[in-house]
């Protein structure tokens, strides 16, 4: 299979040079863009899924209907604040 190319980015001068000295060892700007595009990729990818999953699992406890209520989450929540900010001001 043969390689394709990322378009062309049109960047300010100065964070060219930026980029430039971010450089490590014997790195090029090609291969820095080519991992920071990966990297961004693969992190959207990873968002995807994790949506995803967070998703399917409001739908099961919807169609289950043992999820706590939203009131009961936020009381526990307040008290632990409340403990956390009593012991800090002892």
């Amino acid at each position: 299979m043969k390689t394709a190319t990322i378009p062309p980015v049109r960047v300010d001068p100065a964070f060219r040079q930026e980029m430039e000295q971010s450089l490590e060892g014997s790195e090029s700007l090609a291969s820095l863009v080519e991992t920071a595009v990966r990297n961004e990729v693969n992190r959207r990818r990873t968002q995807a899924e994790f949506v995803r999953r967070g998703m399917a699992a409001i739908e099961r406890t919807a169609a289950a209907g043992d999820g706590i209520p939203v009131q009961a989450v936020i009381a526990k929540l307040e008290h632990k604040l409340a403990v956390a900010r009593a012991r800090q001001r002892a």
